[in-house]
């Protein structure tokens, strides 16, 4: 018999169960099935988590932020037996009246069927392309791209460039629903975690120190030992300078340098121009993370 409870502010063994059930679900489906915002707010009271279990064993979960966001995952050995099916409906019945917005992670076959039977429409796509380092590096040459004149490349210092990523970054994804409006807090959550990186978060720089883009990389160990173009961008005055692929190619050497032979990226599916650089760099569609929602009026 399944029993679901909501709670908030997770504790020690809380976070470490639901970390077992997405590191569980990651090995089965090949990709991770909750965000990193998720897991970033764990421990927040101010974000509902549902957990599912029967006796004593946790076997799903789910995410449910105050606009609406969610995201669930249910253990690979208690599948196709309606768990699924009754955490949605606990976030549905927990949303009321308001918005509500479930990402499928990886597209899963088993999360679109339950989409579409609770009224769901598929209202944005995100998609995950890959690239083959080794082959990059050989058939291509990185080394020839450059910074423009007067431009320098320098790795992340904490405590000190904060506010000039958050300036940049906010300016560059000013029309991002997630990215853009960061404050403080969100770099320094990343900061502590595990993966964090500052020496392959790096930061363009004028001659006067001031930032004016950057390529933040990450290294996952689950489900496979890959890199990630975690976040890329540009203020908004230095584009078609060139630098947004400079940054790129950066990263990229960097993430070589650390042995990596497959790194992975994000892009919305409509982002042309992205899709576009992408491509030309070699990176490949893998899967779709597909956001759906209850009504056409709570996109975004």
């Amino acid at each position: 018999m399944i029993e679901l409870q909501w709670r908030a502010g997770l504790d020690d063994d809380d976070i470490a169960a639901v970390r077992r059930l997405a590191s569980a679900a990651a090995a089965v489906d090949g990709n991770a099935p909750l965000s990193d915002e998720v897991l970033l707010q764990l421990r927040s009271a101010d974000v509902a988590h549902l957990f599912a279990h029967e006796g004593d064993t946790p076997v799903g979960f789910a995410h449910l932020d105050s606009d609406g966001g969610g995201e669930m995952v249910v253990h690979p050995d208690h599948r196709r037996a309606g768990r699924g099916g009754r955490i949605a409906t606990a976030m549905v019945e927990r949303a009321g009246d308001g918005p509500l917005r479930v990402w499928a992670h990886g597209e899963h076959p088993g999360a679109v069927v339950l989409a579409e039977k609770l009224g769901f429409a598929r209202v944005r796509e995100l998609w995950q392309m890959h690239l083959d380092l080794p082959t990059v590096f050989s058939d291509w040459a990185p080394d020839a791209v450059e910074p423009p004149a007067g431009v320098t490349l320098r790795p992340f210092v904490a405590s000190a460039d904060e506010d000039e990523f958050l300036r940049v970054n906010n300016a560059a994804f000013d029309w991002h629903p997630e990215q853009g409006g960061w404050g403080v807090e969100q770099v320094r959550a990343r900061e502590a975690e595990p993966w964090f990186d500052a020496a392959g978060f790096l930061l363009a720089v004028d001659g006067s120190g001031t930032v004016l883009g950057y390529h933040w990389t990450k290294v996952h160990t689950e489900p496979e030992h890959i890199g990630e173009v975690y976040v890329l961008g540009v203020d908004p005055s230095t584009q078609g300078t060139g630098l947004g692929s400079v940054l790129t190619v950066a990263g990229l050497r960097h993430l070589h340098g650390r042995g990596l032979r497959q790194v992975l990226l994000y892009v919305e599916s409509d982002n042309e121009a992205a899709v576009r650089v992408y491509r030309k760099l070699g990176f490949t569609v893998r899967h779709s993370d597909v956001l759906f929602a209850r009504s056409a009026m709570f996109v975004g």
